[in-house]
C-alpha cells in the first residue's frame, strides 16, 4: 500500500513543531494524524479506535503545554498512537510491537514525552498527582495533566487517586476522555453518572467566565479559593439540579465539551492552563472517530488486525482447520456447563468478547456479569456470591489479576469458597509486551493455602479441568491458559472429573525427565520428536503435571528414584513456580537430581511474536533440545 503525503505531518518532528502552527491549521493536522494512524495499524495490527478517538486532545495537549517539560500522563496507553507519532517516533512507528521495535505502550524507558507506565488502566490521576505534587514542593512551575478514559474511571485506584487530589495541595489539570468506552461498552454506575451529567449550557459559560475573572484578580491563587469553590459549586446545584461528583471533592469541574473540536480545546486548556487548584474537564469524544467502520463497532475495531484502510475490510485467517482460540473454547464450555448447572454465574472485569464471556452473556445475561476495569472487585464479588451458594467463574486476563492479590488470598482462599478463577492471557501474550505477559501467576499464587492452581496442556484438559472445578466443594480452583489458538482441530470432547493434584505420564524414557506444566507440553512433545531422529538422543519421560498446586507426589517419587537428570518447562516466571516446587520437593524428601529449569527469565521480557519470545527465553521446542544436550 502507498502511504500518503501529509501536508502538515511531515512538517512535525517534535512538539516544538507543532507548537509553530496556527490554531486554524489543527483541524486539517488531526485528519492527517488519523489517516495516518490508520494506515500504519492497517498493515502492522494494533490497538485502533482508542487512537483514533483522542486525536484532537493530543494535538491540543501538545499544543498548548511545554512538552516534555510539562507532564501528559496517559491512562490507558492504548490511546497513545498520536502522542507517539508527534514526539518524535513517526519514523519508528511502522516498528510498533514488532521484535525489536517501539514500544507498545508509553514507556519513560523508551521516550522522554512518556511520563509513566500505562500498560494497564487506572493509574493516571495517582501518577500525575504524586508529579504535581513534587513539582510543587521543589518550586517547579511545571504543569501536569493527566488523561484518563476508555473506562479507566471504573478502576478502584481512579477512586483512591480523585479522594486524595482533594486534599494535597495540587495544580493537577484531569482530563476525562469520556467515549463511553473500556474495550467493550463501560458498564456500572460511574458509566451512567458521566451519561447523565450534564451541566447547564448558560451556567457553564457563566462560570467559565467567572473562574477567568476571579483567577485574574488573584481570587483562586491563595485560601479563599476553597470558600469561593464551595460556593460556586452550591449555585451549581441549585441551577441543574444535581451534586456534582468531582466538586463534591473539591476538585472544579469544567464541562463536559466537545473532545473533537481541536480548536476550541486549544482555547478552554489556555484559559485553565495555569488556574491553580485539582481541576478536571470533562470531554465527550467517540472512539474510533473519523474512520466509518470503527465508529460503527468499536470493540472489533479496537484491535482489528490487518485490514484494507480504504474499504474497512478485515484480513481475518478464514482457515478451517485452525483450531479454535483457548479463550473461545472457555466460552462456548463455560455455557455448557453452566446449562446443566444452575449455580454457575460468570464474572469479567470489561472483557467479555476478549474473554469470550459473551458467549454465555448472549443466553443467560442474568447469571453474566461485566463489572468494569475493576479486577479487585471482580474477584471479591465473585467471594460474596460463592459465600451464598453461587459458583462463579471470574475471568481475569493473567497480568491484570495481578491487581486482585490481596483479594484472592482474603476474600476467596482465606474463607475456601469456591471460586474459579480463569486467567486468560497466561504465560508470553507477545505484541502487548512487559505490561501483558502473564508471568507471574504461578509464582505468586502457589505459597497462598488452600489453593488449586491447574493449566491444561490442551483444549481437552481445559473443558475437563473447567468441568471437575464446578464439582461440589472444590474450594478456590485456578485454571491458567495462554493467549491464542490451542493445538486441537476438533476441541468437543465429553466431560470427565480429573483426578485433583494428579498429573499423567506423556512418554516413558530412562535417562532425563521432563516435567511439565500447561500448553509447554506440547513444545517437549515436539523436542522429543525431533530428539527421537538423532541416533545418539537420550532417552526420555515427559510428565504433564496438570497441577502446580496440589503437585503429584507420586510422580515427584517415581522421578526423584530413577531420574538424575529433571528438566521443567513452564511458560512462567521460573522463580517460585513449577521448577522451584520440585526442586523444594526433591530437597525435601532427599533426593538430589540435577535439575534445569526453563521458564521465563528474572527480567521484563519486550514485545514480539510469542514464537519469536518462546525462542529468546528458551521455551520453545529448540530450547528444550539445547537443554537436553547440554544437561
Amino acid at each position: 500500500m502507498e502511504k500518503s503525503e501529509f501536508t502538515l505531518l511531515n512538517k512535525i518532528q517534535y512538539p516544538e513543531d507543532l507548537r509553530k502552527l496556527s490554531v486554524d491549521e489543527l483541524p486539517q493536522l488531526c485528519q492527517e494524524l488519523r489517516k495516518d494512524i490508520i494506515e500504519e495499524v492497517a498493515v502492522n495490527p494494533g490497538h485502533l479506535a482508542s487512537s483514533l478517538g483522542v486525536a484532537e486532545i493530543t494535538v491540543a495537549l501538545h499544543y498548548v503545554y511545554n512538552t516534555p517539560e510539562d507532564r501528559i500522563v496517559w491512562d490507558v496507553g492504548h490511546q497513545a498512537y498520536g502522542h507517539k507519532i508527534l514526539t518524535g517516533r513517526r519514523e519508528q512507528f511502522c516498528t510498533n510491537r514488532k521484535l525489536g521495535g517501539i514500544k507498545p505502550f508509553p514507556s519513560p524507558t523508551e521516550s522522554e514525552y512518556d511520563t509513566f507506565a500505562c500498560g494497564h488502566a487506572s493509574n493516571s490521576v495517582s501518577a500525575a498527582l504524586g508529579m504535581a505534587v513534587a513539582a510543587k514542593l521543589e518550586g517547579n512551575n511545571r504543569h501536569v495533566v493527566a488523561v484518563i478514559g476508555d473506562g479507566a474511571m471504573s478502576g478502584g485506584l481512579a477512586f483512591e487517586g480523585l479522594n486524595n487530589v482533594s486534599s494535597s495541595p495540587n495544580d493537577l489539570l484531569i482530563i476525562l476522555n469520556d467515549n463511553n468506552m473500556s474495550i467493550d461498552r463501560s458498564v456500572g454506575g460511574m458509566k451512567q453518572y458521566l451519561l447523565n451529567l450534564s451541566t447547564n449550557e448558560t451556567y457553564n459559560a457563566l462560570r467559565f467566565k467567572a473562574s477567568r475573572w476571579l483567577h485574574g484578580k488573584g481570587m483562586l491563587n491563595d485560601d479563599r479559593k476553597n470558600g469561593i469553590i464551595r460556593l460556586t459549586n452550591a449555585i451549581k446545584s441549585a441551577i441543574s439540579h444535581q451534586q456534582n461528583i468531582f466538586e463534591g471533592m473539591n476538585i472544579r469541574y469544567f464541562g463536559p465539551f466537545d473532545g473533537h473540536n481541536v480548536k476550541e480545546l486549544v482555547r478552554i486548556l489556555k484559559q485553565m492552563k495555569d488556574m491553580k487548584g485539582p481541576k478536571l474537564l470533562h470531554l465527550h469524544t467517540q472512539k474510533g472517530h473519523g474512520y466509518a467502520p470503527a465508529e460503527k463497532d468499536v470493540t472489533t475495531w479496537h484491535a482489528p488486525g490487518k485490514f484494507d484502510p480504504e474499504t474497512g475490510e478485515r484480513i481475518v485467517d478464514k482457515d478451517p482447520n485452525k483450531p479454535q482460540k483457548y479463550q473461545d473454547v472457555f466460552g462456548h464450555t463455560l455455557l455448557e456447563l453452566a446449562r446443566q448447572n444452575p449455580k454457575i454465574v460468570g464474572v469479567t472485569p470489561a472483557m467479555p468478547s476478549g474473554c469470550s464471556m459473551n458467549i454465555m452473556m448472549k443466553e443467560m445475561p442474568e447469571r453474566t456479569f461485566d463489572v468494569g476495569i475493576a479486577e479487585g472487585h471482580a474477584v471479591t464479588f465473585s467471594g460474596g456470591m460463592a459465600k451464598d451458594g453461587l459458583l462463579p467463574f471470574c475471568n481475569i486476563y493473567s497480568a491484570f489479576a495481578q491487581r486482585a492479590f490481596d483479594n484472592i488470598i482474603h476474600d476467596v482462599a482465606l474463607l475456601k469458597l469456591n471460586v474459579v478463577f480463569c486467567f486468560d492471557r497466561a504465560g508470553l501474550v507477545g505484541e502487548d509486551g512487559a505490561t501483558h505477559h502473564g508471568a507471574f501467576d504461578l509464582a505468586a499464587l502457589r505459597p497462598i493455602p488452600n489453593l488449586i492452581i491447574s493449566s491444561p496442556m490442551d483444549e481437552h484438559e481445559l473443558r475437563r479441568l473447567m468441568y471437575t472445578a464446578q464439582l461440589p466443594d472444590k474450594g478456590p480452583f485456578v485454571i491458567r491458559y495462554p493467549r491464542g489458538g490451542g493445538v486441537l482441530q476438533d476441541w468437543r470432547c465429553p466431560f470427565e472429573e480429573i483426578p485433583i493434584g494428579k498429573g499423567r505420564k506423556l512418554h516413558d524414557g530412562d535417562d532425563i525427565a521432563i516435567l511439565s506444566i500447561g500448553p509447554m507440553g506440547n513444545n517437549v512433545t515436539e523436542a522429543i520428536a525431533k530428539l527421537a531422529q538423532e541416533t545418539s538422543a537420550p532417552s526420555i519421560a515427559h510428565y504433564d503435571m496438570r497441577f502446580l498446586k496440589p503437585i503429584d507426589e507420586d510422580i515427584l517419587e517415581e522421578v526423584g528414584q530413577k531420574f538424575s537428570r529433571i528438566i521443567t518447562v513452564e511458560n512462567g516466571a521460573k522463580k517460585g513456580g513449577l521448577g522451584s516446587a520440585v526442586l523444594e520437593w526433591m530437597n525435601d524428601h532427599g533426593y538430589q537430581p540435577k535439575v534445569v529449569r526453563l521458564g521465563l527469565p528474572d527480567s521484563f521480557v519486550e514485545h514480539g511474536t510469542v514464537a519469536e519470545l518462546q525462542h529468546i527465553v528458551g521455551i520453545d521446542a529448540e530450547g528444550i533440545i539445547k537443554a537436553v544436550n547440554t544437561l
